[in-house]
């Protein structure tokens, strides 16, 4: 359940500042992605209870699932007998590592439906042999069906993030207030994290940089040594850098793709993937919108006056934010004086990848997986574009539609025979 927030002081100033500087009409609290300045919603309620997705198990039958909870999948079975591959059903490995097989039963509404999400479903795919010939053959996995689109047209929403000074104590406030504006630039906004050393962690765009950097080390090589060095780069930060809030930008319906290959047979082990954010000169001039724009709206008085600081200039504000950024990407020198390579060289991912298996392309319009029987994929692979907000609850309601979907198709299948 979605409420309404509260709004921080800091979310206010924001708001002020967004519609002072042109990012109308104010449209109030609201769900819909519409131009203008809104308040969206929280999953936290009036006694600040956080509500999740889990809770719609509660409307579940729990007889009719069984969840294996240390069960990781390793690959799709196919009877490649019939005139078209058949899904059959999977190999899966327990908590010990032993593997195991699972099959559907012969009942022909039975069926696979994969949701890895948009980097373990073409992962999956290949692995189980469906995929671009030349990829399968690199790592000499059998093939069941080629297919060159599994893997391609790779996206993600890119986001940079502009850092916001303070000479006053800022409550904590996570994204509440959110400027959209008519080329499907979103300006929103987070404070409170310069309180303590450890804050950082609560940071949306600081936040998805750690998990990015850490998951550069291989799982197998993440020692409790490793961890501890990564920490210490992390702690080595300039601790002034954040010190107060930060303006996020982020580029809905990126035109910029890329693709996703892997690296061995090991479903365990993270495939390559390379988004090519700002590839597109539209998605940079996007984002270099959004940083002019965000640096109008520190600067405008609502938020000078909040902040008490002197109006700030662009450099200063750039200077701030590349140092307040611990992406991997090499920096350059000229980071502050242009707004396109600072765009390259900051962003950073707010995990709203999708794409790998799209439909018409992977699946037809019932998401089904073409050129096979018995196998259907479920989740953001197969999405040309995601929300500029969190995609979690456009997922879910895919998840919720196709279910309705598939249940009125067999029932009507039974009162028919």
């Amino acid at each position: 359940m979605i409420h309404q927030p509260k709004l921080a002081q800091w979310q206010g100033a924001f708001k002020d500042s967004l519609l002072d500087v042109g990012v109308s009409p104010y449209n109030g609290f609201t769900y819909d992605h519409i131009h203008g300045t809104k308040v969206g919603g929280t999953l936290f309620d009036r006694f600040g209870r956080r509500h999740t997705a889990a809770e719609l198990l509660a409307s579940a039958n729990p007889k009719m699932l069984t969840v294996l909870v240390y069960a990781t999948v390793q690959k799709v079975l196919f009877d490649q007998t019939g005139r078209r591959s058949t899904a059959m059903g999977v190999i899966f490995k327990d908590e010990n590592g032993n593997q195991h097989q699972a099959f559907l039963t012969n009942n022909r509404r039975s069926e696979v439906i994969l949701s890895c999400g948009a980097i373990g479903t073409p992962q999956m795919l290949m692995l189980s042999g469906i995929g671009p010939k030349a990829e399968l053959d690199k790592l000499n996995i059998s093939m069941v069906l080629r297919n060159e689109f599994v893997g391609k047209g790779m996206a993600d929403n890119p986001m940079n993030s502009v850092f916001v000074p303070t000479n006053r104590p800022v409550e904590q406030s996570l994204i509440q207030t959110v400027g959209i504006t008519k080329t499907g630039v979103y300006i929103e906004s987070s404070s409170g994290f310069g309180q303590s050393q450890d804050s950082i962690r609560c940071h949306h765009g600081i936040l998805s940089a750690e998990i990015g950097q850490l998951s550069t080390i291989p799982p197998k090589q993440r020692t409790p040594e490793a961890i501890q060095a990564f920490i210490k780069r992390k702690r080595d930060l300039p601790h002034e850098a954040f010190k107060g809030g930060f303006i996020l930008e982020k580029i809905a319906r990126p035109i910029s793709t890329g693709h996703l290959n892997l690296v061995n047979t090991n479903i365990d082990d993270n495939p390559s993937v390379t988004f090519n954010y700002f590839h597109h000169p539209h998605d940079l001039q996007r984002c270099v919108d959004g940083i002019r724009m965000a640096a109008k709206v520190i600067q405008s008085k609502h938020f000078t006056n909040f902040t008490r600081c002197d109006k700030p200039t662009v450099e200063k504000l750039l200077n701030m934010s590349v140092k307040a950024n611990i992406n991997l990407i090499p920096k350059h020198t000229n980071d502050t004086k242009s707004l396109e390579q600072f765009c390259k060289d900051t962003v950073i991912t707010i995990w709203h990848y999708h794409g790998g298996c799209h439909v018409g392309k992977v699946v037809d319009p019932d998401l089904k997986v073409l050129g096979t029987n018995r196998l259907r994929i479920v989740d953001g692979s197969t999405f040309n574009e995601s929300p500029g907000t969190n995609p979690q609850g456009t997922v879910l309601m895919m998840g919720r539609y196709m279910g309705v979907k598939i249940l009125r198709r067999r029932l009507g299948k039974a009162a028919h025979v």
